[in-house]
């Protein structure tokens, strides 16, 4: 007995798949549920024609692929460009792009997951994946309920093969390749003394499980892009939030949700707990960001402790709080030149580098003059945690050592009364003159400690900076399909698991009577691609039907001659026994 597997690239001729598929017939068909490829095929004549040809391309593999990459690359420029999402970053590159702004807006760059190409692409997939699962899955199932076919005529043609001659019956072979085979799980079927068996659907399976999986991912993201929302708020230490859109800094809702979907809760920051490494090389890394709050859920909610860090978000009526940044707060007392306080609290302040080097502005709409006319102030500079006058305003370290407050001051009019929309973080002094301030900075501003005051020149009002709070930056998010993306993304893992690692792949066995009595038993194996497994698994169930239809043992030898001595004799007497050690040795190639 001998297995084989042959080297088709070798042995065949230039294209050895197409002449092996014309030789095995029904036998080497099938073995995938993949469309035929007709992206090379002209259509009939006539529009029918031409609108079949076309949906074939559209649903076929190969543009599923092609659209697929296209919208990995058009989502590139929605992570790289600032989004409408967030409204303050798209004003600040419009501001510092100025020549390029314009066109990206007449190319949909500030809102590209909402953008008309963006759409088209997703849609196209959309329609693609649907066209290729509904023709695979039906041929999947004609498939399933269909018998193995029959053996091709020349098992030697396949790539792995093996032969032997047993004294065993025709139908006693094929009944033990039925029970082989079936105890490995083959579904088989019989004709006549040949037995075929075929394995590996669960291959063709994840095929489908992955197409649709990722059908099931672009239906989550619609879901999503339809009924999600997202919004940020900046709380200052000691404030609370509400979940009402007026409370919002940015929010960006979905086409089927808006403000009489949002969820009634709130909470209250405590307190900020903020930790940087202060030695060795890591010093100023940042060990621990944390919001302590007390939340409700409801109108008449119970309030209960909590905190949101880093990647553990908040989750309250199905909505996530997500911690997404921090800094300080200023709080500062302004006077306007009647001595009244025309503004009172904190102020917080953006921060601009590792460090927390923080840029804000204080505007005072409500400041008199001494005439009682209006005379609006404002103040812009910068916040420095540790940082020094020598220095100039640029921190050293994120934590509250040494902190200053670097100031510029202004009169004038702030234009909020225009009814333009202002930026609360940016100043426009097209309208406002600069006041002269008698510094020792070396520039026309000051730089206050904790304690200290500005007085304005003519007597128009004072700053005093009372002291500094923390604040934090959230990001509240309802995202309706993400345990759809969840579920879709692992039975795409699965699917792509199964149609990587499960092979398909077919075993006849055939036993035909042979010369002299027996039978010649023949094992071929075909698999979805070539591979030593297909060899591997034929040897098993060789070995397997050993037992029923062991080997027979070669012709016997000549007989000795009657005057040669008795112990070759006896030693000739014993050799029919011999073949009992090839059998075992061939029992032995079978499993190699």
């Amino acid at each position: 007995m001998s297995i084989t597997q042959k080297d088709t690239a070798r042995d065949e001729a230039p294209d050895p798949r197409e002449d092996r598929d014309e030789e095995l017939g029904a036998a080497g068909a099938q073995l995938s549920t993949a469309p035929t490829d007709t992206l090379n095929q002209a259509p009939g004549l006539g529009v029918l024609g031409w609108l079949r040809w076309t949906w074939r391309q559209l649903t076929s593999m190969r543009i599923a692929l092609v659209l697929l990459f296209l919208l990995s690359l058009a989502a590139i420029p929605g992570s790289l460009i600032p989004q409408h999402s967030d409204q303050l970053k798209v004003d600040a590159f419009r501001k510092k792009h100025p020549d390029i702004s314009p066109l990206y807006d007449r190319l949909g760059m500030f809102h590209v997951y909402s953008s008309p190409w963006f759409s088209a692409i997703y849609i196209l997939l959309f329609v693609s994946l649907a066209g290729c699962i509904v023709p695979r899955s039906w041929q999947f199932v004609g498939q399933l309920r269909s018998r193995p076919p029959g053996a091709p005529r020349n098992l030697a043609r396949l790539p792995a093969y093996s032969t032997w001659r047993t004294d065993a019956s025709p139908e006693q072979v094929a009944e033990a390749a039925r029970a082989a085979l079936g105890r490995r799980r083959f579904r088989t079927a019989s004709s006549g003394t040949s037995v075929a068996g075929e394995k590996g659907y669960l291959r063709e399976a994840g095929n489908l499980l992955f197409h649709i999986a990722l059908f099931g991912l672009l239906v989550s993201f619609a879901i999503t892009s339809l009924y999600g929302a997202q919004g940020g708020r900046l709380v200052v230490e000691g404030d609370s939030f509400v979940n009402s859109l007026a409370e919002y800094d940015d929010f960006s809702g979905g086409t089927l949700y808006g403000a009489d979907d949002l969820k009634p809760f709130g909470f209250h920051l405590d307190s900020f707990d903020q930790k940087y490494s202060t030695s060795g090389p890591d010093r100023g890394t940042a060990l621990l960001f944390r919001a302590n709050i007390h939340y409700w859920n409801g109108a008449e909610g119970k309030e209960t402790k909590s905190e949101i860090s880093v990647n553990h978000p908040l989750s309250i009526g199905g909505e996530k709080v997500y911690l997404i940044s921090h800094g300080y707060a200023p709080v500062v007392t302004v006077r306007d030149a009647k001595g009244d306080i025309a503004f009172q609290g904190p102020v917080p302040f953006l921060p601009q580098d590792a460090n927390l080097t923080s840029s804000g502005v204080i505007k005072v709409p409500d400041a008199l003059g001494k005439d009682g006319k209006p005379n609006q102030l404002a103040f812009n500079g910068y916040f420095t945690p540790t940082g020094s006058p020598q220095l100039g305003p640029m921190s050293v370290f994120p934590t509250l050592d040494q902190p200053i407050l670097w100031l510029n001051a202004f009169h004038g009019d702030l234009g909020i009364d225009s009814g333009i929309a202002q930026n609360v973080y940016q100043l426009d002094t097209k309208h406002m003159k600069q006041y002269k301030l008698d510094t020792k900075t070396g520039v026309n501003g000051v730089a206050l400690s904790p304690g200290d005051k500005l007085t304005l020149p003519a007597g128009d009002g004072t700053l005093t900076f009372d002291g500094i709070k923390t604040w934090a930056s959230f990001t509240v998010s309802h995202q309706s399909g993400n345990t759809g993306a969840l579920v879709s993304g692992a039975a795409a893992i699965l699917g792509l698991m199964g149609s990587l690692f499960i092979q398909r792949r077919r075993i006849w066995v055939r036993a035909t009577p042979a010369e002299g009595g027996g039978s010649l038993v023949e094992l071929g194996g075909l698999g979805r691609s070539e591979s030593a497994r297909i060899a591997d698994e034929l040897g098993d169930v060789a070995v397997d039907l050993l037992p029923a239809a062991p080997v027979a043992p070669d012709e016997p030898a000549a007989p000795v001659a009657p005057d040669e001595p008795a112990e070759p004799a006896a030693s000739a007497a014993a050799e029919p026994e011999a073949p009992a050690e090839p059998a075992a040795s061939d029992d032995e190639g079978a499993r190699a």
